[in-house]
């Protein structure tokens, strides 16, 4: 289910090919968001975050233009917050005031902040493993934590045991956290003036944000305010969590779900996404692919971002680091190309970024 927008009204709200709002906020977008009354918008300040043109980390990769969308920068530092604040701004908008959802981190903290900023109620089913830190932030903004033994797909499915009467806001089960993920491409088209990169570099679990960014530059294209063109899609993985990367090697659609899912980038530990023809048709159309790194990777490429850019990379930022490496170095991403890779968090909730003396 997809969220659909009178493109004609859209257009005739636009003038100049700019979004009338001067909004500091992804709700500069207002116009392609599902939310129809301002009141109902619970916002943070989240979204329009940079895009930084690196130098030192793009020559060091092998690459002439390379892009950072720091979605650290976020209010509660991950790109969740885009999804998570859409999602409750538009379901308060219907009459909503309690939610759920199975995380593995930062999209626990989100839906606890939202909640809390518009005095609803959050509950929030994660792996007990889950870094102490996600726990005592989601607690801290009044948030319900169970704490269940396995990883994200047991969490949902001890909170469709227990069914509390909640709006599930589980990833892909609802469509409004897709309609703040997308917003990722509107941002990234008008900081590079109303174009495309050639390459998008995403590091995936559950795919809100593959599949967002996909349908944010559709609907542009309906617009008139880009072409035709798309960057490949690249969705990248931990070895130790890789069904979307396996199904793109086996040349399927559905994705089977991986046996146990171990990564320290626990935001990647998503052992069967739930809208795996989604991902899949994503990958595929737009001439992408999906690519696995080690965990033994993280490190090394979070101190990469740190010392050669100033750049604080959560490990899922990482990984997604370490495959656009292997990417160059297979010949797969070109030298002159134009490429895009989403920090989604900081490594704060991790512990931070451990130091190092030697750049891999």
């Amino acid at each position: 289910m997809f969220a659909r927008y009178d493109m004609r009204g859209v257009v005739e709200a636009i003038e100049s090919g700019e979004f009338p709002s001067s909004a500091n906020s992804m709700w500069r977008y207002s116009e392609l968001l599902p939310v129809k009354s301002p009141s109902f918008v619970v916002s943070l300040g989240e979204g329009w975050t940079p895009l930084l043109l690196t130098r030192r980390l793009g020559t060091h990769l092998g690459l002439r233009m390379l892009r950072i969308k720091d979605e650290a920068k976020n209010p509660t530092l991950s790109f969740k917050d885009r999804g998570l604040c859409a999602a409750i701004s538009k379901h308060l908008e219907m009459g909503v005031d309690s939610f759920a959802l199975p995380s593995a981190g930062n999209a626990a903290v989100s839906m606890s902040a939202y909640c809390a900023a518009s005095g609803t109620s959050a509950h929030a089913f994660m792996p007990e493993d889950t870094p102490q830190q996600f726990i005592d932030s989601c607690r801290a903004f009044g948030a319900e934590v169970i704490l269940v033994e396995g990883t994200i797909v047991d969490a949902a499915a001890e909170m469709q045991v227990r069914d509390g009467g909640w709006t599930d806001l589980s990833t892909t089960k609802e469509p409004y956290r897709v309609e703040g993920k997308k917003t990722m491409a509107f941002e990234i088209a008008e900081q590079m003036g109303w174009t495309v990169p050639d390459v998008v570099i995403c590091p995936t679990g559950g795919g809100t944000s593959l599949i967002g960014i996909w349908k944010g530059f559709e609907e542009l294209e309906t617009l008139g305010l880009i072409d035709d063109r798309r960057p490949r899609m690249y969705a990248v993985q931990s070895g130790g969590c890789a069904p979307v990367v396996r199904a793109f090697e086996r040349g399927t659609e559905e994705i089977e779900a991986w046996p146990r899912g171990e990564t320290r980038a626990y935001g990647l530990r998503v052992p069967k996404p739930f809208a795996d023809r989604l991902m899949m048709k994503v990958i595929q159309r737009s001439g992408g692919g999906a690519v696995a790194a080690t965990d033994s990777e993280i490190e090394s490429c979070q101190w990469m971002a740190a010392r050669l850019e100033g750049l604080d990379f959560c490990p899922e930022a990482a990984i997604g680091l370490a495959g656009l490496r292997n990417l160059v170095d297979t010949g797969v991403i070109d030298y002159d190309e134009d490429v895009v890779l989403l920090n989604t968090g900081s490594s704060s909730r991790y512990g931070g970024i451990p130091g190092r003396n030697e750049i891999d």
